[in-house]
């Protein structure tokens, strides 16, 4: 079995910068944490959470009681900034809608390792408020490791967040965690287990709306009862 553990120099930039970056976000503005009573105890977990914007990723991976791993899109490591960020934290970089089985087996081997994992179903950030469809990647490493999903809705981490701060309107942004999500087992093969997948993971982004104000549901508004 292969096994997993970031580098040291990933696992000493965490434990900096999570400290560092929660007393930033309460500078800029209001913070609350709502459900922290629904975080696992342990690992492994899958964290599943809606990607307004760049701010998202900090924001949880700070405030979460310990340090997951971390996926996203891999454009992020070409950029200035975010690509250092994403460098010296240890992310697992992924091709969005790709099928690539070295990043999905390095995925597979964080959870068999006991840690949590952190991911946006979507596949990266919409810019706006509201969701979009999710990809299938989550719900296929569900079905492979049988690990519990957590749904998390982050709201208040819009694109204009620093702007809004610098202008002293002490923008406020809230993580919310729910109860971890109960999946049917994916059966069937070809186009019935692809349907099956991508419903598993249209139950953990409408878990995440049901958690988030209407205007973030997006497409996902019908979902939520």
């Amino acid at each position: 079995m292969k096994t997993y553990q970031a580098p040291l120099q990933n696992r000493t930039f965490r434990w900096a910068f999570r400290p560092l970056f929660r007393l930033a976000f309460h500078i800029l503005g209001g913070v609350e944490l709502i459900g922290r009573q629904n975080v696992p105890p342990r690992g492994p977990y899958i964290i599943t959470m809606n990607h307004v914007s760049l701010y998202d990723p900090p924001f949880l991976l700070s405030f979460w009681p310990v340090a997951p791993e971390a996926a996203g899109a891999v454009d992020i490591w070409g950029k200035p900034g975010q690509g250092l960020l994403v460098r010296m934290y240890g992310g697992i970089p992924v091709h969005r809608g790709e099928y690539d089985r070295q990043v999905l087996e390095t995925m597979i081997a964080v959870l068999r390792a006991g840690k949590p994992l952190l991911l946006a179903p979507e596949g990266g950030r919409s810019h706006v408020a509201g969701m979009r469809r999710a990809f299938p990647g989550v719900a296929y490493l569900v079905d492979k490791t049988a690990v519990p999903v957590v749904p998390v809705g982050i709201v208040g981490t819009t694109d204009d967040y620093i702007q809004r701060a610098v202008h002293l309107q002490r923008p406020r942004v809230e993580m919310r965690i729910g109860a971890p999500v109960a999946l049917p087992a994916v059966v069937g093969a070809g186009a019935a287990r692809r349907a099956a997948l991508q419903a598993n993971a249209d139950r953990i982004m409408a878990a995440i709306a049901a958690l988030l104000p209407a205007e973030y549901r997006g497409i996902y508004e019908s979902a939520v009862g």
